[in-house]
């Protein structure tokens, strides 16, 4: 029985290249040995953790014999504590479930375990340009519009439109995407990713002038969506397809900027206290079923070249070639010197009541 801890956050041609691929290779199969005991994985909460128990923790992790503590909250509180256990001799966590950005910052400070891939045979699916000797890939999305189109029978056509005072009142933003909004503040700006400073100019703009409600959670935007609090979002396409899926009336536009990139993934701290049964997890995390029931279930596109997609389903997660080409990835380096204080900012201006 799976308990929860009480706590409540490339090279781009080769990229898109081998993402394309990802939608359409067969299946190869594979897995780990047999591992035991008990293992704590990091991870967020609601339906995100919810699918990943049912669809893959439970039927390839816990069916071998090893326990799961869940210990759930948000990324910022995954990293501290990454942070914090660094001096220690043996940590709390084994898996910690992060985003590429958040990976590569915990790498640079060196907290987290290089991978031996011998050890996770289904690691030989992953799309080659995905692959980094600290970080398994897993799902991956875009930011974009997604509005009511029972409501907005104009909608956005760009991130820059949201500004239009016609929207004013009618947007909601959540806390788990205040990395992406920084970036997106950014690209409206400079045309790219790392001109944060004179991005957040335009949120404070934004805050000031059209009052945008804010939500902790994805669910909490879902709600707002449903009873008509708010009519526009920011939000990763997979959220916009799911809440389709779940009968809201919504649209999705993929902003003329190109949509900000996001790959979620795990990583297994140095100082994990159960690093075998920790592989496991890890192996079992790239399994071309569970990767491609995930798909199903949450409309995020896979991350190995495997899980094997039907014409309809890939068509609805995938990017069109048009749109892939002006995905924008952020650069990783300066995400993780700045995340910190963006966070800080973004708390004290935007977050704000």
């Amino acid at each position: 029985m799976t308990r929860v801890l009480d706590r409540t956050i490339l090279d781009r041609r080769q990229w898109l290249a081998g993402a394309a691929s990802a939608l359409a290779l067969p299946s190869l199969g594979g897995g780990a040995q047999a591992q035991s005991g008990q293992i704590v994985v990091s991870n967020w909460g609601g339906d995100w953790n919810d699918r990943t128990n049912r669809l893959m923790e439970k039927p390839l992790v816990e069916a071998k014999g090893i326990r799961i503590v869940h210990d759930l909250g948000l990324e910022p509180e995954r990293k501290s504590k990454l942070l914090a256990e660094r001096k220690l001799p043996r940590g709390t966590v084994d898996i910690a479930h992060l985003n590429d950005s958040d990976a590569f910052e915990m790498d640079g400070h060196g907290v987290i375990e290089a991978l031996d891939f011998a050890k996770i045979p289904n690691g030989k699916d992953i799309v080659p340009a995905l692959k980094k000797p600290y970080f398994i890939p897993w799902l991956y999305s875009g930011v974009v519009i997604i509005y009511n189109r029972d409501k907005i029978k104009e909608p956005p056509k760009a991130y820059k439109d949201l500004w239009d005072p016609k929207f004013a009142g009618r947007i909601g933003l959540t806390n788990q995407l205040y990395f992406n909004y920084m970036m997106i503040g950014s690209l409206i700006e400079a045309g790219n990713l790392t001109r944060v400073e004179k991005g957040r100019e335009r949120l404070a703009e934004l805050r000031a002038k059209s009052n945008p409600r804010i939500y902790a959670t994805h669910q909490q935007m879902q709600a707002a969506l449903a009873s008509g609090e708010v009519d526009i979002v920011l939000n990763y396409k997979a959220r916009g397809l799911q809440w389709t899926k779940d009968g809201l009336p919504l649209g999705i536009a993929y902003p003329q900027e190109g949509a900000v990139a996001i790959t979620f993934g795990a990583v297994m701290p140095k100082k994990a206290p159960n690093k075998e049964a920790a592989y496991a997890y890890l192996n079992a995390m790239l399994d071309a079923k569970a990767m491609a029931d995930l798909a199903a279930a949450s409309f995020y596109a896979p991350a190995n070249g495997v899980a094997l997609l039907d014409a309809d389903l890939k068509s609805r997660i995938d990017f069109s070639e048009a749109e892939r080409t002006r995905l924008k990835f952020p650069d990783y380096g300066y995400v993780a010197k700045n995340t910190a204080e963006w966070l800080e900012w973004w708390n004290k201006n935007v977050a704000r009541n």
